[in-house]
This record gives structure tokens, sequence and C-alpha cells, in this order.
């Protein structure tokens, strides 16, 4: 692909109300230096919304865009859907119909972020494999039933690309710089930014083998930990947890105090409820279900300890939690509370 012609690479960057702009600009950012490099415009791209004008970021920052009838015209080379809060307020028919048309003419789409809801809900990711940030994982598995979905940083199934976002979006955008423009070009835009190690299509967006700042946290923690993530639903006993990790449950529980200041049960606890939250503010399965798919034996319970946790009920949270915030930074939003019986 490095031979082709020079001619311009026409992007088209969808944007909605609320989308991350720094993994949207991470994305951009390796073709305008690739440009600047390369002394040509080997790259060109264009902003654009439903209905154009100023769109405001998560962070504030606001982008001047341009309406979506002005570019469906075009038949770019590569189309990105980035959003963030709330994707499927974006599949409006016109986004739906461009999305559709584009696929059909042969054009790269991709979603960033939350972008690949956007491309379930228009029917562009049947029978793929696909991946959104990790805090959706688990509502994007429920909207989109006929997609293998994965955790990986970023997946490339055929001509539709999707990505969790943040940094990964530089490992990807330089991926496309390096299959259009060689490989000394992207190395070139990688140094440029800094961006000394480029990431492959198997990255996890959770690695269990360190944390960013250093490897802190203990094996029998990160086993712990493993185990807990893979019974959300049916709950194993604290108990059969350190049978299994060979320890005793004096040990566990002080592992747990010093790596992560909980409890083994508050800990476990906390990220069923983490996950009956995604489920909560990005899905419309109903409060008995995801109950049940949280590990609790009933709704009662669930609700109590939802509330305690996040402040509000979980009917409360449908709402609000779908306001974005400047706005309401869940889940770093973690009252103190008092430890609840697994149920």
């Amino acid at each position: 692909m490095a031979n082709q012609d020079l001619k311009t690479l026409d992007i088209v960057v969808l944007v909605s109300p609320h989308f991350n702009i720094s993994a949207t600009t991470s994305f951009v950012d390796p073709f305008r230096i690739a440009n600047y490099l390369s002394g040509s415009s080997r790259f060109s791209w264009t902003y654009a919304s439903d209905v154009g004008g100023a769109i405001e970021s998560s962070s504030s920052l606001v982008v001047e865009t341009v309406p979506l009838v002005n570019v469906t015209n075009r038949t770019p080379w590569l189309v990105l859907v980035s959003t963030s809060w709330t994707p499927e307020r974006r599949v409006t028919p016109q986004f739906r119909v461009a999305l559709q048309k584009w696929d059909a003419g042969g054009t790269i789409i991709g979603g960033l972020d939350t972008g690949a809801i956007v491309l379930a809900q228009a029917g562009l990711l049947k029978g793929k494999t696909a991946t959104v940030h990790y805090e959706h994982i688990d509502a994007f598995a429920e909207i989109a039933r006929d997609t293998t979905v994965s955790e990986n940083m970023f997946i490339m199934d055929g001509r539709v690309f999707t990505c969790c976002g943040g940094t990964a979006a530089t490992d990807l955008g330089l991926r496309f710089v390096h299959s259009v423009a060689g490989e000394s070009l992207a190395n070139a835009s990688a140094r440029y930014l800094f961006h000394h190690t480029v990431r492959d299509e198997g990255q996890s967006q959770n690695p269990k083998d360190m944390e960013p700042l250093g490897y802190v946290t203990s094996s029998i923690v990160r086993r712990a930990i493993d185990l807990m993530e893979a019974h959300l639903e049916t709950t194993l006993s604290i108990p059969l947890i350190s049978e299994r990790l060979c320890v005793s449950q004096r040990q566990l529980s002080r592992l747990f105090r010093q790596y992560v200041q909980k409890s083994p049960v508050e800990y476990y606890r906390d990220i069923r409820l983490d996950r009956a939250r995604g489920l909560v503010t990005q899905t419309e399965l109903k409060f008995s279900e995801i109950a049940q798919a949280s590990g609790f034996n009933g709704q009662v319970h669930f609700s109590r300890a939802y509330r305690n946790r996040f402040g509000l009920t979980p009917t409360a949270d449908r709402v609000e939690g779908r306001v974005p915030f400047e706005f309401r930074a869940w889940p770093m939003f973690k009252p103190d509370i008092k430890s609840e019986g697994l149920s």
C-alpha cells in the first residue's frame, strides 16, 4: 500500500457533543505530522457533526464543525466516528444513511471511544469483532449482540476499525500512516510525537503485568481480582477464593488492605456495582436483570448497595448518569461506606 500515488487522502471526523477531544486529536495528529515532515499534503481532514457549528468536548474545548450534509457527497478515504457520552443519541437517520453509503462505497470506517456503538446501530458491525473503552464493554456486549466484543485497544476487521480511545488512538493513526506512506515516514512521525513504542492490534486495554507508574500490586491480589472479574454474575465466596489461591483468608484480607485499601468483600462488591452502573446508564435492561447480572440475589439489596456507592438510586442514575460531566466523574466518585456482605 505504501506505493500509492501521492494524492491527498481525505479524512472525515464525525464528532458529537461531549466527545473526547484528546483521543480524537491523538488519532489525527500523526497525519498532521506526516504532512509536515513530508512537506506535502498527504492527508486532509474535516471535522463534521450532525448539524454543524461549535461542538463542545468533554473537557469544554470547542471544535468548529461543518454540517454532516456538507460531506455526505464526498468519498473519503477514511471516516472516524468519535463519540463518548450517550452515543445511542447520535444515530440519527442521516448519520446511519451516511455511514452505510460510505461503507458501500469502500471507505475505511472506524469508531473511537464509544463510536463502535454508533457503528453497531448503523449495522456496520454484524459478524465483526470490535472494541470500545473498557468502561462501556459490558453495555456494548448487550447492545451489539451480533458482534464479538474484544478488550483489545484497537481492532481492524476488514475495512472497519474500532479503538478504545486515549493514547491508543495515536498507535492506530500511526498504523494508518504506515499503511499508505511507508515505514520511514511513520517512524519519523512517531519519533516527532515522542511515541517511541507503537503498540500493535493485540494489546489489551488493561495489561495485568504492570501498573502504569510501576509494578506494585501483589500477584496474589491480582489473581484474586482475576477470579472476581471472571465471576461477577455467579459470585465466589471469599473463603473459596482464598482456597483456590492457596492462601489464608487473613493473608488475603491483609494484602487487599495493603494494596487496594479495601477488604476483599468490599472490592468484590464494588467491581460488581461498577459493572451494574455501566448497564444502568448505558442500556435499557430491567433493573432486576442488572441486579442478577451483577451478582445480587435481590433487587432491594442491589438498590441499597447501589445508592450507598454512587449516592443515588439506579432509577435516578439512569437519567442523571446519561448527562456528561464536568459534570460527574464516576467511577472516581466513591464515598466511604460500610462493608456489606456479598449476596
